[in-house]
């Protein structure tokens, strides 16, 4: 690995710091740095409207984007460059997380099989911050299982060529502020599950959806189940072939977990800075060996995290593609929070049970953390799926036995499945 620009590396991050230096909206560095763990913690402001004109502003100095293409509105930065500039942006890029479905997931999927008219109507707007997309895939009763899925895309019967879609999505992130959104239905259940998927895009004020936010165990509601109940769309709102709609998918999972992992914080730095400063009934926790032995821990994971990414980054410098071991990132960053987190609140004792940031310890980061944490083991693939991508991609072992996988998909036996 090398951790040392090259020259024009250099050059552009120089030139990244000084804009963002000057038109950073630096008013809101404290807040976003209190933020993090699932959401922003503005409250001077309206955090959606900040987030647009941050993104609009980066988009208007060509720093939106970066690496999409110049026509689809980004820079046609080279991957390297993308990655200095996630760097040097630091806590606003925080504002960004409104749109990392759109941009890290459904633009590059689109922009992979959407039609050029489409592309050029559609991604400019995305990238501008103008438009918000979701990615409407996981579902009820598929779990993990994502060529499960039931909801169902059949032709018209007036012979339009059109779709209809009747069906449920669920754990859709931003789905009730969402324009726009990318839809894996199942189009042939007489194939095996894999075959008979085909994937649309579609606006969200479509009739016949309707979408019901979820609250969560930390007050907040992201997550939204989607129904659709006869959803008419137009076939020109396909993306790929009828029938290749698992291939067009990998396209948006494989940016998922690179988007998802590569950003994922573990808390570390919060509580290590917390203990040296928490004062237990024995004396400053910092002097507790128990304290010590575990913040060890955390720091070996969390260096371990950090030259991984170092070894993708290495390698996008050199103009490769990372493989699949970006999902070891998630994998440890996403246990490594949660385990974080009830420790801090073990330390906290009775204060952890308190939410309220203007009593909590630590403003109650850590009680927000472990409310949050358990989504990040689910979204952009479970913990098991993860695994299995490390353990039969990277190291090469044999894969799981899937004795459904060359069977039609009505033949799949389910409890409770309808005709």
């Amino acid at each position: 690995m090398n951790f040392d620009d090259t020259p024009e590396e250099a050059a552009f991050r120089a030139e990244a710091r000084a804009w963002i230096q000057a038109n950073a909206p630096h008013e809101l560095a404290d807040e976003l740095a209190q933020g993090g763990f699932g959401h922003m913690a503005l409250k001077s402001v309206d955090p959606m409207e900040a987030a647009k004109a941050w993104q609009k502003k980066k988009f208007d100095a060509g720093w939106a984007c970066l690496h999409w293409p110049k026509e689809y509105g980004g820079r046609g930065a080279s991957p390297i460059e993308r990655v200095i500039w996630g760097q040097e942006e630091g806590v606003f890029g925080a504002l960004g997380g409104t749109f990392i479905i759109g941009h890290g997931m459904c633009g590059p999927t689109v922009m992979a099989w959407g039609k050029e008219e489409h592309k050029r109507k559609l991604l400019p707007p995305l990238a501008a911050g103008e438009e918000i997309w979701c990615q409407l895939f996981s579902e009820p009763a598929g779990g993990s299982d994502l060529a499960g899925l039931r909801t169902r895309a059949e032709r018209a019967t007036d012979g339009s060529g059109d779709w209809i879609i009747n069906g449920q999505k669920i754990w859709t992130s931003g789905a009730h502020y969402s324009d726009y959104g990318i839809l894996i239905t199942r189009t042939d259940p007489t194939v095996a599950k894999h075959k008979g998927l085909t994937m649309f895009w579609l606006s969200m004020k479509t009739p016949g959806i309707e979408i019901r936010p979820i609250k969560q165990a930390n007050g907040q509601s992201g997550f939204n189940e989607v129904y659709f109940t006869d959803v008419r769309i137009p076939d020109d709102q396909r993306l790929g072939e009828v029938g290749q709609g698992w291939t067009v998918s990998l396209t948006t999972l494989m940016n998922e977990r690179l988007s998802i992992g590569s950003g994922m914080p573990t808390g570390f730095a919060e509580l290590f800075d917390y203990c040296l400063n928490f004062e237990t009934e024995d004396g400053p926790a910092i002097d507790d060996r128990m304290v010590r032995s575990r913040l060890a821990q955390y720091a070996v994971k969390a260096s371990g995290l950090k030259y991984t990414g170092m070894r993708a980054i290495s390698a996008l410098s050199k103009g490769e593609t990372p493989g699949p071991e970006n999902s070891i990132g998630k994998l440890v960053a996403g246990a490594t929070m949660q385990e974080l987190a009830m420790f801090a609140l073990d330390l906290q004792g009775q204060a952890g049970v308190m939410l309220d940031p203007e009593q909590a310890e630590a403003g109650a980061r850590f009680q927000a953390m472990l409310l949050r944490s358990p989504a990040t083991r689910v979204e952009g693939g479970t913990d098991e799926i993860l695994r299995n991508i490390i353990a039969e991609r990277v190291l090469g072992l044999p894969g799981d036995i899937r004795v459904d996988k060359d069977v039609p998909f009505k033949d799949i036996p389910t409890s409770g499945r309808g005709a």
